[in-house]
Parts: structure tokens; sequence; C-alpha cells
């Protein structure tokens, strides 16, 4: 019996253009300064992305979309110290230049919704939510264009 799913949305504006913004994504060591400090990518399509952004739960995932500086799609491997699923947990990144800077949008979905998913879920779509906050204030910073805490 297949279980429902549950998912997040985020939205931040940043005030840089979409390429310092991919860059923070895509990098391992401007990962780690907005993300978590242990963040690693393998940036490419197939590559492996790595990172605690809960600060408690390490996930990795599969980059099965990487499209500069466009578009980053994450699909989730199973953890050993997550409870068992049969969902498929994904996270989108969709960067869209405006005027004055970008808009990155990021979609979370495929987390189960059965009540041993319940804590995982407040952690990771709060972990994800706050992590954007921190990319918005970490590319500001380096293009100079604010991010004052």
């Amino acid at each position: 019996m297949a279980h429902k799913e549950r998912g997040y949305a985020h939205r931040v504006d940043i005030a840089a253009a979409a390429q310092q913004v991919w860059e923070a994504l895509t990098h391992s060591r401007q990962l780690a300064g907005w993300c978590s400090p242990q963040a690693h990518i393998s940036a490419r399509e197939g590559g492996l992305f790595r990172a605690c952004v809960d600060r408690v739960t390490e996930f990795e995932a599969h980059i099965d979309v990487f499209d500069p500086p466009r578009r980053l799609r994450l699909i989730y491997l199973p953890a050993p110290q997550l409870p068992p699923t049969d969902t498929v947990m994904v996270d989108d990144f969709l960067l869209y230049p405006v005027s004055g800077g970008t808009i990155v949008r990021q979609l979370g979905s495929g987390v189960s919704a059965t009540p041993e998913w319940d804590t995982q879920y407040l952690r990771l779509r709060t972990g994800w939510q706050q992590a954007m906050a921190r990319l918005k204030v970490f590319v500001e910073r380096q293009a100079g264009t604010g991010g004052a805490a």
C-alpha cells in the first residue's frame, strides 16, 4: 500500500546574478559556507550532493538534473538513520534571473506522510527554509549588495 507524500516550497529573492547564486549551490567550498560545514557536491549530472541540512541528519542525493545556471535537482538516497519509506524524496532548485537579482525557488517533494516521518519532515522543511535565508545572506555579501544579518 502506497503512502501519501508531502512536500514544501521555499522562495528567496537574492540581489545577485544567477551565476553567483549557481556557484553558491554548486561549489563545495561555497556550499559549506551557507548550507552546512561538511557539505560537499560533485557538481555534474550524475554527481553527488552531501549535506546535513537540518543540522541533525546527513543526506546524500544523486544529481539527476544539472542545468547551469538554471536548475539543480537532487534525488535523495535512502539513509539508514531515517524511518523506512517507499517514497522518493526530491529537492528541485530553480533559478530565475530578474531585474536586480535572482529568484530561487526550492521545491521539495516525496516526504512520507506517515507519522514516523513527522519530525523528520519538520526538520527538513525548516532546515531548508533556514538554509535558503543563509544562502541569500551569503551570496549578497559576496556580491556586495547587502546581506546584513
